[in-house]
């Protein structure tokens, strides 16, 4: 430890010599007060701003900044570690082909002041063997050690010896792996820089063009992986990336909330996080439908609805137009009107951008009345005077308005409004069921619908505008930098932005096809992560959503990993929960628990009368026999009542089992396990199960 605190020490000096640098570079930049001209403002903008980035990029690796060590056979053309930085008695001098090599990894790469490396970047190929090289393939590499840091100071350091005919080479402590999976949960994910296992690195370097999938079943580091991939994507092409954007998309809010800390800790923070329920721009909802619900919501049946809904006529618009012309009445009634639309929808125009189309209807019915009746009539000036005349714009206004996704969504809740968009495609029991959800506030299952509702309705079109600039006088030569101080902003990254260059999806087993569609139009130039365990789904029809994926992801290339082993749950709490979806999922990913605590899961059955107050007092009990964060996971419907009950304490989240997917904590209290599954599913049950990290308490009704 004092060896590499050494190390550490000249590692951080170099960081505040570095970080002084930046900070006066910045003021310099401020001091510029006296530039003028439009290139040198451009200049002392971009010198302030690369000076700031690089402040915020150190502070932001301050904590933790060393984390790891290789000691390699140097072939002769490795990074060089001179005496005076090499810890004493670091490693033996002479091995089978050569000097030993030292490089120490960490959150960034750092150089001395003679441009050596001090530090490696652990997204950066030299690092690789950190996380690739195994006993089997140790890839040139003699020791591995793993250096945790409080602050500035070392607080432990662990080995794994990968060359074990080697000697004289000390080994301290039993594993970094196994250190990280025992430390207690605090309610947000933690990076995994320092422990990453080599199937897990493969993933995280996978190709970036083309779709990489990666399987495996609870607690295989999915999610974590995703994360780390994404600030591998931003290291290896910042320009690509962080241009056109990284999109990452999450089951719920407090999945988001979980992970946001992520990538923010490995120095990046330019990736644009959305819930399911954010994906529409201005709702924002975390409410749920019912399974049955949400089912038919995320169906492909609901594109054909849409599309007819979207044709219908909006509710209160004018049924009659009358307009004098010439002395004469002209008079369009119910039917015509009624003809006149289903025409105009014909010409396959989006309903927001026919409106044009919509007035020449209008004028042409006109023109049959007119014709019979008014002499001499003269098609350009009837369709010049009828046309411009205010009561006639105003009724093409109210007869063909413009129309919003969530305006048009409501509607729907006129079970009549709703039968007629969708011409027997549901049964009655489905359109009470769908017309009842309409009526309320939106929901999650809501969000793809309007989506889809904003491609079908269309976007009205803009007014070009012409913008005007005084110059002094006739400019005949610019620079580059006057061109590049005036050109257009770079487009705000909204929750409808479609240009990402990579697109992260988690839980995607439980993606609807609707869902699919959605974040399809956000990834049509973008490459993918998609992370997902089918034994964990919601979704009803596998193979729909699974045709809609297909048809998300496009033709590209594809890289498909599988992880194999569960580093989140003890053994004992994972072999219950195989067992229990083994027998009705057979072809479960079941993955290998890595570790035994000797806590079993206790199962309680106590009276249905009591069943919430137990459910709380259980989870006292779990805040005594952990030290980090007690999750309580039960019915949605029966959340406030519990709420009362539970201790007040910040280490106790209350969630529902959708909501927690992808969480985990030191200890799960569930609360009716069977109720769970009834209206759930089993594989939904499954996901309860593996919440836990060291306790499982599950708290059912006695049915007796």
């Amino acid at each position: 430890m004092a060896a590499e605190q050494r190390h550490v020490d000249v590692v951080y000096r170099r960081l505040a010599e570095l970080r002084d640098a930046a900070a006066g570079a910045q003021r310099a930049g401020y001091g510029h007060r006296e530039a003028t001209v439009p290139g040198a403002q451009f200049e002392r903008d971009v010198f302030v701003y690369n000076a700031a980035k690089r402040i915020a990029d150190i502070d932001a690796q301050h904590e933790g900044l060393v984390f790891g060590r290789l000691d390699l056979r140097d072939s002769g053309d490795a990074d060089r570690v001179d005496a005076d930085e090499r810890p004493p008695a670091a490693a033996p001098k002479d091995v089978a082909e050569g000097e030993v090599k030292v490089r120490h990894i960490g959150r960034l790469g750092l150089r001395d002041s003679d441009y050596r490396p001090l530090l490696i970047d652990w997204r950066a190929p030299a690092a690789a063997p950190f996380y690739q090289a195994t006993a089997a393939d140790p890839q040139g590499v003699i020791r591995r050690r793993v250096i945790r840091c409080s602050g500035q100071r070392v607080t432990d350091v662990t080995d794994d010896l990968l060359d074990p005919t080697e000697s004289g080479y000390a080994v301290v402590g039993d594993g970094a792996l196994m250190a990280a999976l025992t430390r207690r949960r605090t309610g947000r994910m933690r990076d995994i820089v320092a422990t990453i296992q080599a199937e897990q690195d493969a993933a995280i370097r996978a190709p970036a063009r083309g779709a990489t999938v990666i399987t495996g079943g609870p607690g295989t580091g999915k999610t974590v992986v995703a994360l780390h991939r994404a600030a591998y994507l931003l290291y290896s092409d910042r320009r690509r990336f962080e241009g056109a954007g990284i999109l990452i998309v999450g089951p719920s809010d407090v999945f988001m909330r979980y992970i946001e800390r992520v990538l923010p800790s490995l120095g990046e923070d330019t990736a644009a996080l959305y819930s399911l329920g954010d994906l529409y721009p201005g709702v924002t909802t975390d409410r749920r439908d019912s399974p049955s619900v949400a089912a038919i919501k995320g169906g492909l049946r609901m594109r054909k609805v849409l599309s007819r809904a979207a044709r219908l006529a909006p509710a209160g618009v004018p049924t009659e137009l009358s307009i004098v012309y010439k002395g004469e009445v002209l008079r369009l009634a119910r039917e015509e009107l009624a003809a006149l639309r289903t025409q105009v929808h014909a010409k396959g125009m989006k309903p927001n951008t026919a409106k044009l189309e919509a007035g020449r209807a209008l004028l042409v019915g006109l023109w049959r009345k007119a014709k019979p009746i008014v002499p001499d009539l003269v098609p350009a000036e009837f369709s010049r005077e009828l046309g411009g005349r205010n009561e006639f714009l105003a009724f093409l206004d109210r007869w063909w308005p413009m129309q919003s996704p969530v305006d048009v969504l409501p509607t729907l809740a006129d079970r009549r409004r709703l039968a007629e968009a969708a011409q027997g495609a549901f049964h009655r029991g489905e359109l009470a069921e769908l017309a009842e959800s309409f009526g309320k506030e939106f929901t999650v299952s809501d969000v793809p619908l309007l989506d889809e509702l904003d491609q079908l309705l269309g976007r009205e079109p803009k007014q070009p505008t012409r913008q005007v600039k005084e110059h002094q006088g006739v400019q005949e030569l610019t620079t580059i930098q006057d061109r590049m101080f005036t050109r257009a902003p770079r487009a705000h990254r909204g929750a409808d932005y479609s240009e990402y260059a990579h697109v992260i999806v988690d839980e995607a087993q439980d993606l609807s096809p609707m869902q699919w569609r959605m974040l399809g139009r956000r990834g049509q130039i973008a490459g993918w992560t998609v992370v997902g365990d089918a034994a964990q789904s919601s979704w009803p029809d596998p193979a729909e959503s699974a045709a809609a994926q297909r048809a998300a992801l496009g033709r590209g290339p594809q890289h498909r990993f599988h992880l194999s082993t569960n580093y989140r749950n003890s053994a004992e709490i994972f072999d219950y929960a195989a067992e229990v979806v083994r027998e009705a999922v057979p072809d479960a990913d079941i993955p290998d628990a890595v570790r035994r605590t000797g806590v079993a899961p206790r199962l309680l059955k106590v009276p249905a009368d009591t069943l919430l107050t137990e459910t709380a007092a259980q989870a006292g009990r779990a805040l005594s026999e952990v030290e980090g964060v007690v999750g309580v996971i039960a019915d949605p419907d029966r959340h406030s009542e519990l709420a009362e009950r539970l201790p007040q304490d910040d280490r106790v989240i209350l969630v529902g089992p959708l909501e927690s997917k992808g969480l985990e904590y030191d200890a799960v209290v569930v609360c009716d396990f069977p109720g769970l599954v009834e209206r759930f599913t089993i594989r939904v049950g499954y996901v309860v199960l593996t919440r836990a990290t060291q306790l499982l308490i599950q708290v059912d009704p006695d049915v007796r």
